[in-house]
């Protein structure tokens, strides 16, 4: 269950990752349409005089603030983002007391204790057995938080891919209308 939750975590940056890409893509083919929109005014002025004065009296296009080079980092969803860090969180604590990790002086010991359900009352009288049953107990409550984890991660995956989603949808719209831009801009360059 370990490797499940890592992966999970490494399939989740990575998700952060290329909603950064998309973002930077937004921007970048906003910028685009900015700049075929001044583009568009040069060759009308080329075009005619009439045009030239038109847009010269017309109000200049409002410049949104660009970002440092896209030094911006993606923010994932909060709910992806809290799956992570949880996990993050848990990764030590598992791996001190995963059963296969465990120091030789801890074998010993027997795990559980405040985290689990079930009254010592409960258990066999048969020391061995209860400790068995213990243990048992334990490692269910382990799995059963470990599974929280995981179906947490898997939320947020999920909440993470229909955001992306909806900037495909958008940027996939915009690279559209930017294509049907160009195309008439190209047009209007072969006719001058």
């Amino acid at each position: 269950m370990y490797e499940s939750e890592r992966i999970g975590v490494v399939s989740a940056e990575e998700l952060v990752r290329q909603r950064g890409a998309l973002e930077r893509t937004e921007k970048m083919v906003d910028k685009m349409e900015q700049d075929l929109k001044t583009s568009q005014k040069h060759i009308n002025s080329i075009k005619s005089v009439f045009g030239g004065l038109v847009n010269y009296f017309r109000s200049k296009p409002a410049e949104t603030p660009s970002a440092q080079n896209g030094t911006l980092t993606p923010q994932p969803s909060g709910r992806l983002k809290d799956a992570i860090n949880s996990s993050k969180e848990q990764e030590a604590q598992y791996q001190a007391s995963h059963p296969n990790l465990r120091k030789l002086q801890d074998s010993d010991s027997i795990p559980g204790g405040a985290g689990s359900a079930v009254s010592s009352e409960a258990y066999p009288r048969n020391p061995h057995l209860r400790a068995c049953h213990q243990r048992i107990d334990s490692n269910l409550d382990e799995l059963s938080v470990g599974l929280g984890r995981l179906k947490d991660i898997a939320l947020g995956i999920q909440t993470e891919i229909d955001e992306q989603d909806d900037i495909l949808d958008r940027l996939t719209s915009k690279v559209d209308k930017l294509d049907v831009s160009i195309t008439s801009t190209e047009r209007k360059v072969r006719q001058l």
